[in-house]
């Protein structure tokens, strides 16, 4: 999957998708920036390990159905449901996906960064925060987090005790209001020095002409 050319290698970027999305439907929600990106980047994609199901009367705060519909974790474990803003004692899944994400990581080594679109990023801030407490399994140099948020289980909760010192690049929409921008912020707060592209958007990847300086900005500072 690699750019041809010469000079640098493109950086190696695993993306972690969003709540009701899979590896296939992330690819073409991201294609725009695939291009953007094209010969400094490459985005490797892969599957939550968890399927789920509509639900009717399932709450508002989630991704559009599309696909095979994939989460991370669940905050509902009897339901098999997820919502960004669900306080609970306990959720279902996360230590599955650590593993899933461990296994594409040394798959697809060398992993460079992670890029994690809503709950993917949330999901990727957990990672950062391991990473910082020298797990073996996750060896990467960055992280793209684009609508993340801090994970409302209390069982999460120790991933925010002390500042994560990963580099760290943070996507926020204006007027998203499946994750809203305060939340995205929150996350931030737990990283040492993160830097900020905000745009006046929704709940999906930016990629305007400025947005573009703003990424490649960013992947400069880890060009190999």
């Amino acid at each position: 999957m690699a750019e041809g050319g010469s000079g640098p290698r493109s950086l190696r970027l695993l993306c972690l998708h969003g709540y009701r999305q899979d590896a296939r439907s992330f690819r073409a929600r991201s294609g725009a920036l695939r291009k953007a990106l094209r010969g400094r980047a490459e985005l490797l994609q892969m599957d939550a390990p968890h399927v789920i199901a509509a639900r009717p009367g399932e709450a508002s705060l989630v991704e559009p159905l599309e696909g095979s519909a994939r989460g991370w974790w669940f905050s509902n474990p009897q339901e098999g449901t997820f919502n960004a803003l669900e306080e609970t004692s306990s959720c279902k899944g996360l230590e599955e996906s650590l593993e899933a994400v461990a296994e594409a990581c040394a798959e697809h080594s060398p992993i460079d960064g992670l890029l994690g679109f809503s709950q993917g990023a949330a999901l990727a801030g957990i990672i950062c925060a391991l990473k910082q407490r020298g797990d073996p399994r996750f060896q990467f140099d960055f992280a793209i987090l684009i609508a993340g948020f801090r994970s409302m289980a209390l069982d999460h909760q120790s991933y925010y005790q002390e500042p994560i010192r990963v580099p760290s690049l943070h996507v926020l929409g204006e007027t998203d209001r499946v994750i809203p921008a305060e939340m995205s912020q929150k996350l931030a707060s737990h990283f040492s020095e993160p830097l900020f592209l905000t745009h006046s958007g929704g709940h999906f990847i930016p990629v305007s002409a400025a947005q573009k300086k703003t990424y490649l900005e960013f992947l400069d500072r880890f060009g190999k």
